[in-house]
């Protein structure tokens, strides 16, 4: 499409100069980057990882909640959610819901201190959210109504994930904070916006939609393992995008983010395999996975902001207490035993999500945390409590720590209140969970499709073979 088309052109941008003087073509295509790779975690990534790592039966249901997700949110989010989220504040927790259509609004600059348009920002922070909610059906795969998830997704969106976004990074971001990060919270990249939330969101759906049925709670092999490794494949490496995008630039900081990100995630799935050894003898591929995930989830609060020795020990941190509490205390707990959490998402993202937050209050290195967040902010961003020690700032140090435990303490409250009631309010209108003569069949009685449909109807079976004793000799072979 022509520029001479847009009816609203941002003040700075002519027609025939579609190359603005604030416009860094090296930031803008990064940023677009990050973002595409930040889709492609939830669309092929979740897709696939969901419709393998579920019973056969449960494939197509799994995979088509993700798709779903992905496309409901694209379209809440451009006609109110990212207004709600990053838009003029109101009351301090929401902003003003607007939509974020308008040329005149895409294409202008997105922050002073930044050199990309809106547009940028809008697509990046839509796969953020997308992602938050295609996570948070990890914990109800298997039993909750197609149609009930229809309606679930856009009001989370709206009432849950709008919340948590504008109360830590606000209508600016950086220069701009919600109420929580003008006290300073840290969270780089989302370990508390979109991972704690999920994780806390999808067992509090979990508990209301209720436990899948017996024989699923009990057998529920997954269908793939191999392409289960394709999909953890792109959630890995398109976490890339995920941290490497939040500084909004192509610099150093960026660099190092990516940087911390693989090496976190390498040490958890490191970690994760060798507790799964020592305890249970075996290598397990899942265990693998799972340590993969908790990696990259306790690194992405802090991913610009520590040193590669502090992210190779979140690591270690992620791959053992998120471990322990998956495959030990879960096992043990009559309140972790009464919620069926179907991909152990609380475990996966909460608990990984809330352990990176505090390590963020732990090893926050001051002279990152300055370049990051910038020290025109009006925010006081204390340092780590360890560079606080070492540095005689042991009462800033100490604050900052308190500070992550409150945002935690704060997200983690609303989003246990608000997803009850929207479950509540869903279960009004249609149940929340499938019928039981449903749940016994799975994807044909929910889609009438199979994920693996090797004979159709009106084929025949094939010939049954022939075995002979004596096999026929090549024509070839033969003596004329």
């Amino acid at each position: 499409m022509s520029l001479d088309n847009f009816t609203d052109l941002p003040s700075g941008l002519k027609p025939e100069d579609p190359f603005p003087e604030w416009l860094n073509s090296a930031d803008n295509a990064w940023e677009l980057t990050a973002a595409a790779m930040v889709g492609l975690q939830s669309v092929p990534g979740l897709v696939i990882l969901y419709g393998s790592m579920v019973k056969k039966k449960w494939a197509v249901n799994s995979a088509f909640m993700a798709l779903y997700a992905f496309a409901a949110v694209l379209i809440c989010w451009v006609l109110w959610g990212h207004r709600m989220a990053f838009g003029d504040d109101l009351g301090g927790i929401l902003g003003r819901p607007h939509q974020a259509l308008t040329d005149g609004y895409l294409l202008d600059q997105y922050k002073e201190e930044y050199f990309l348009p809106n547009a940028d920002y809008v697509f990046y922070q839509f796969a953020f959210a997308a992602i938050t909610l295609i996570l948070l059906a990890g914990s109800l795969l298997g039993r909750m109504n197609f149609y009930a998830w229809i309606l679930f997704v856009p009001l989370w969106l709206t009432f849950s994930y709008t919340v948590g976004a504008h109360t830590i990074w606000g209508s600016g971001f950086l220069d701009k904070p919600g109420i929580l990060g003008k006290r300073g919270i840290i969270d780089f990249s989302g370990g508390y916006v979109i991972h704690l939330s999920s994780g806390v969101a999808g067992f509090t759906a979990a508990y209301w939609v209720g436990p899948r049925n017996e024989n699923d709670r009990h057998h529920f092999p997954p269908n793939n393992i191999i392409t289960v490794l394709g999909g953890a494949g792109f959630l890995w490496m398109g976490w890339s995008g995920f941290n490497g995008g939040s500084p909004m630039a192509a610099g150093l900081i960026a660099s190092l983010a990516i940087l911390n990100t693989h090496l976190c995630t390498a040490t958890s799935v490191l970690v994760w395999l060798s507790m799964d050894m020592i305890y249970y003898k075996k290598s397990s591929v899942i265990g693998a996975v799972q340590g993969m995930m908790t990696g990259l989830v306790c690194i992405t609060p802090a991913a610009g902001i520590v040193d590669t020795w502090a992210a190779m020990l979140m690591g270690a941190l992620s791959g053992s207490i998120p471990w322990y509490t998956m495959m030990v205390l879960h096992k043990k707990s009559a309140f972790f035993q009464k919620v069926d959490d179907t991909l152990g998402v609380f475990h996966s993202h909460a608990v990984a999500g809330a352990l990176g937050g505090l390590c963020s209050g732990i090893f926050g290195k001051p002279d990152l945390l300055k370049d990051f967040y910038g020290v025109d902010s009006g925010i006081s961003y204390g340092p780590g409590l360890l560079y606080g020690v070492i540095e005689g700032q042991k009462l800033e140090g100490l604050y900052q720590v308190v500070y992550q435990l409150g945002g935690a303490a704060f997200i983690t409250l609303w989003n246990v209140v608000v997803t009850s009631l929207i479950c509540i309010l869903i279960n009004v209108m249609v149940n929340l969970r499938m019928d039981e003569e449903d749940l016994e069949i799975g994807d044909d009685a929910v889609h009438g499709e199979e994920a693996y449909a090797l004979w159709g109807d009106g084929e025949r079976d094939p010939p049954p073979l022939r075995f002979h004793m004596t096999p026929k000799i090549p024509a070839f072979c033969r003596r004329r």
